[in-house]
């Protein structure tokens, strides 16, 4: 054959094999620590209901009793216990016959100077308070700090080790080779055919730990791809990337006109905040919701869902304070398809679709443990026989690479700019270990 011949088939495949294996390998060695305590983190964060449901149900859940008292003399009741510097920022009405009202409070930005000039920030500093009180008989159940709730904790543990906004880019570094060494596993463990995809019995060591890792990486691939995507939308550079191109293509969610104002005849006054949660539940679905009132006089009431399980009746209205009328509203009919694909996988993600959900996701944490401690068990089962620290790179493996991750790799390198950043580092060591090779064997 002419030393310019293309490779067959079987040499090219070998090649690529060679060179997926190598990136797979990378891929690996840069995520499984981040990723192994991710998904460790993340099993706890998917149990926060019943964790929160434990710690939290003598806040939120009262005795169904009479009648429920107006929304105005509960919020009278609970602004009288809030702090001094603290004013109402929302409002979170109970929706079942057993929940609590729930008043948010922050600190007052008028004050919140004066508070420091005097050295009593504290408050201002510690977020958002929400004071729980009983819809039946206005009594105040207590009070919990937004941001020391269970789920405010385990979130933070989850995105960032607790290490605060700066180091979210370490979480992101996983989730980005994550996805590259996902999508390399696919191609090396993707069967010829689909009875080669069983179990076989009888396997031993390496073998039977190939077999178990292959086949749990295929079938645990969708969800993977789901978790790791809407993972993405809440990291700080690749989601800041997703939501400009979100913007660029029109898939922004609908947002009220800025412009928008209450009309006030003359002689009328302000509804309260009963006659508000009357008028949005009239015109909004029956979910749990959010109220906000106006800052200025002539500003409007915004209401929303907060219940993300019921993603079908999500919605936004902004009424006017003195009639109740909607000036705005945005359900599910009017939201894009990128904002109604995250309204469905973000709350997956989280778990918020029930029991059936957190199984699910149970069992995918467990299976992405198994596959990052099954690949180093094969790791070290190959070093022990006296195989190369690095996978064996066959001769022109990087002009194998498939012909459809030419396209894949500029946007994925476009949309994970740590992934970008940290493959030049990569590529230098690869070229540093070319230029070694290839100087050994000139000597």
């Amino acid at each position: 054959m002419p030393s310019h011949a293309l490779p067959t088939l079987p040499s090219l495949q070998a090649r690529r094999r060679s060179l997926l294996w190598r990136i797979h390998f990378w891929a690996a060695l840069i995520a499984s620590p981040f990723a192994l305590l991710a998904a460790l983190t993340g099993l706890l964060y998917v149990f926060t209901p019943q964790i929160e449901s434990q710690l939290y149900s003598p806040l939120r859940e009262v005795q169904a009793s009479g009648s429920r008292q107006s929304l105005d003399s509960l919020i009278d009741r609970a602004t009288r216990h809030a702090p001094s510097g603290m004013v109402l920022h929302s409002v979170r009405p109970p929706f079942l016959p057993t929940d609590s009202a729930q008043m948010v409070f922050s600190a007052d930005p008028g004050l919140a100077g004066e508070h420091a000039r005097h050295g009593h920030a504290a408050t201002a500093d510690r977020g958002r308070l929400i004071i729980f009180v009983d819809p039946y008989t206005a009594q105040i159940l207590g009070s919990l700090w937004e941001d020391e709730q269970f789920s405010s904790w385990a979130q933070s543990l989850h995105a960032s080790l607790l290490q605060g906004e700066g180091w979210r880019w370490l979480i992101e570094l996983a989730a980005s080779w994550l996805m590259i060494m996902l999508l390399t596993g696919i191609y090396l463990a993707w069967p010829d055919s689909l009875p080669s995809l069983l179990p076989r019995k009888g396997l031993q060591g390496r073998r039977w730990w190939r077999q178990w890792h292959a086949l749990l990486g295929l079938v645990l691939s969708l969800i993977s791809l789901v978790i790791l995507t809407t993972g993405l939308t809440w990291s700080k550079y690749a989601g800041e990337q997703i939501r400009s191109l979100r913007d660029m293509t029109g898939q922004a969610p609908p947002r009220a006109p800025k412009q928008l104002q209450s009309q006030a005849p003359d002689g009328a006054t302000p509804l309260g905040w009963q006659a508000i949660w009357d008028h949005s539940r009239q015109q909004a679905p029956q979910i749990a919701m959010q109220l906000t009132p106006p800052k200025q006089a002539l500003g409007v009431w915004r209401a929303n869902s907060i219940n993300t399980a019921e993603p079908l009746k999500r919605f936004e209205l902004l009424l006017d304070r003195y009639t109740g009328q909607g000036l705005y509203y945005a359900g599910w009919e009017q939201q894009t398809a990128f904002s109604k694909a995250t309204a469905i996988g973000i709350p997956f993600h989280r778990g918020d679709f029930g029991w059936w959900n957190q199984g699910l996701l149970l069992l995918f944490g467990l299976g992405v443990v198994f596959s990052l401690v099954s690949g180093w068990v094969m790791y070290f089962q190959r070093r022990r026989h006296g195989a190369s620290v690095l996978p064996r790179l066959l001769p022109g493996s990087w002009r194998a690479l498939p012909i459809a991750a030419w396209p894949l790799l500029p946007i994925l390198m476009l949309g994970m700019p740590v992934l970008a950043a940290s493959s030049c580092v990569i590529a230098l060591m690869e070229g540093w270990l070319h230029y070694r090779e290839r100087a050994a064997i000139r000597q």
